[in-house]
């Protein structure tokens, strides 16, 4: 195990052992733990009380965070011609379809979101061994496989997400930047956690919010109290 370095042991002084923080609290506490010399990331980690196994427990969605994400995201639009002028303006960074197919097909997948439309996804679902273990199949429960390529270039553009349920039942998200101010940051986790609470499972019994913990990039993570969320 590496040892910490002089900064990070300051930073986890700053976190009171056992304590619950409310999301505002933690909101403020994270930008202040951070000891990288970068704009690091600010995440969330939530442990649900679900079995991911079963499919009637998975726990899957989108969410527009409303201060945006803070990063630059790369869109590619796969969509017929007369799509391609709504995509530019929408501020897609790459647009076409049979040229991006071939070099997806080559291996290059430099962008962090795919959207296309419903009559191309025949064309697409050859590129499932490359965009998959990715994550960039376009679906259309994220919203990326539909005929609105302006509406939803612009919504990923400004913020929105598409988050899934791992194995051991935790879903992981980015929600700002440490540059952000707290109440950006406070916005942004609240919304997302809000989301989860709303696509709770019919089957899921017990607590379904077990913990909840907000960190920056290699910072420590600053557990929440569930119960400060619809403070």
């Amino acid at each position: 195990m590496s040892k910490l370095t002089k900064n990070q042991k300051l930073s986890v002084g700053k976190i009171e052992a056992g304590k619950l923080y409310t999301l505002s609290e933690a909101s403020a506490l994270v930008k202040d733990i951070s000891t990288t010399k970068f704009d690091a990331s600010v995440d969330v980690d939530v442990r649900l009380g679900i079995d991911p196994r079963k499919s009637n427990q998975m726990v899957r969605g989108v969410v527009s965070l409303p201060n945006g994400t803070g990063k630059k995201v790369r869109v590619l639009a796969l969509c017929t011609p007369e799509k391609e002028e709504e995509a530019k303006a929408a501020g897609a960074d790459f647009v076409g379809l049979n040229e991006y197919i071939d070099k997806i097909k080559g291996g290059w997948t430099d962008v962090d979101v795919i959207i296309t439309m419903p009559s191309i996804m025949g064309k697409i679902g050859a590129l499932g061994r490359v965009l998959g273990p990715r994550g960039l199949m376009p679906n259309p429960k994220s919203g990326t496989v539909t005929n609105e390529i302006g509406d939803a270039v612009r919504e990923v553009k400004q913020g929105k997400i598409d988050f899934k349920v791992d194995k051991a039942g935790i879903v992981h998200t980015s929600v700002g930047k440490v540059s952000f101010t707290a109440e950006q940051i406070y916005g942004n986790a609240k919304e997302f956690i809000m989301t989860l609470v709303k696509l709770k499972p019919s089957m899921a019994k017990g607590a379904y919010i077990k913990s909840i913990y907000l960190s920056s990039t290699m910072s420590a993570g600053i557990k929440i109290d569930p119960k400060s969320i619809e403070d």
